[in-house]
């Protein structure tokens, strides 16, 4: 597990080599070149060269480079060839769609780990993330969350969700609610990333895209998933641990470190009583905070 902080992940169609260039350069945290619902099927074969190419040819900054490749079937199916032809770029991860099975993950990892040796790259370097959008997926969360030491974050799909099990989507999104947020106490409890669902009304002002986005923040989400460039700012922002919030949980673990050291444990601060589980959480504004690369040390 490494500290890269996943706060927005953008999807650019891996059959575009303008658009990746252009989701290159606007210093987002993990760019998602897609293989999969991003392309036409008469475009498979295209699409990968033009991912391999940008693998080597483009200069990503400090942003995560993904693949998402179709869905793990058999043998024969297109997401074999999706590694294969890819591999040689050398990708930071691969994003799996529609995974029903910690089978699928590790079938993955298996073909990863041929690629490292044959390579020479550091063993467990390529990470997996794996999104969920079905109803057998949420079945057998457990075994999924726990598939794989590469496996570093889940995301939460809640389109393919929806017309799985015959749901309408609606503005509140209570038909997908406990799906939700399974997905983020089982990322949580495997020590997990948890991304949330793309925001998919493009005509919708920032403010609608603002407040589903601190929702998911709320509800301990740690990313989400961008669909275009305009929302990459509004996401990052979100996700983005606030001055006044640092300074906060700055002070409340030093008051928790000078009562250790005094031999106190639970202890008064500000009129609330503080435990550990609230310094905890103070500690993980902190370093999602240093992980974006604030200086928490100067505030």
């Amino acid at each position: 597990m490494t500290n890269r902080i996943r706060r927005a992940l953008l999807f650019m169609p891996g059959d575009d080599r303008r658009k990746i260039e252009k989701g290159a350069s606007l210093d987002v945290d993990s760019i998602i070149m897609d293989l999969e619902d991003g392309v036409a099927l008469s475009h498979k074969e295209q699409a990968r060269e033009v991912v391999r190419n940008a693998l080597n040819e483009v200069n990503f900054g400090h942003s995560e480079r993904l693949v998402r490749i179709n869905p793990v079937r058999d043998e024969h199916s297109l997401w074999i060839n999706d590694i294969q032809e890819t591999l040689e770029g050398h990708p930071d991860g691969y994003v799996i769609p529609k995974v029903e099975s910690a089978e699928q993950v590790q079938r993955v990892a298996e073909h990863l780990t041929r690629a490292e040796r044959k390579y020479g790259w550091i063993d467990g370097s390529v990470r997996l993330l794996a999104i969920v959008e079905t109803a057998m997926g949420f079945v057998n969360m457990n075994e999924i969350s726990d598939s794989d030491p590469r496996l570093v974050a889940l995301i939460f799909g809640a389109e393919d969700l929806a017309g799985d099990i015959g749901a309408v989507r609606t503005p509140d999104g209570w038909e997908v609610f406990y799906a939700r947020s399974k997905l983020v106490l089982y990322a949580k409890a495997r020590g997990l990333e948890a991304i949330d669902t793309p925001f998919v009304d493009l005509t919708a002002e920032d403010s609608h895209l603002l407040a589903a986005t601190e929702q998911a923040h709320y509800m301990g989400y740690t990313g989400k998933l961008a669909i275009h460039p305009r929302q990459v700012p509004v996401i990052q922002s979100v996700f983005t641990p606030k001055a006044e919030q640092i300074r906060e949980a700055k002070a409340l673990v030093e008051a928790h470190n000078q009562h250790q050291a005094e031999g106190r444990g639970v202890f008064a601060y500000e009129g609330k009583m503080v435990d550990m589980p609230m310094v905890r959480a103070a500690e993980k504004v902190l370093a999602r905070a240093r992980a974006a690369g604030i200086k928490v040390e100067e505030l």
